[in-house]
């Protein structure tokens, strides 16, 4: 005969109160100008949806896609810079 069980350990083993470490803080940290400049993009886009597209709308929308590859580089070089560090 086979007992029924609760998964309660793998439930609990889980505990939701854990805080991120300070390694995971310190890569949004790094990361926050990109998750910004993508927000910008994403509302951009967002309000180009239900309107004919403008001149003006062209460009807020170049501008904030060029701000997202911006910052894309940034952060992919200050990544790699600190990957350099840590084996220097």
């Amino acid at each position: 005969m086979n007992h029924i069980v609760t998964v309660q350990d793998a439930v609990i083993a889980f505990d939701p109160d854990i805080e991120p470490t300070d390694a995971e803080l310190d890569a949004i940290v790094r990361e926050e100008p990109l998750i910004l400049a993508e927000q910008e993009l994403l509302d951009v886009q967002i309000a180009l949806l239900d309107r004919p597209v403008t001149r003006l709308g062209q460009r807020r929308l170049r501008r904030a896609a060029n701000k997202v590859l911006a910052a894309r580089a940034e952060v992919a070089n200050r990544t790699s810079a600190v990957r350099a560090g840590e084996a220097a």
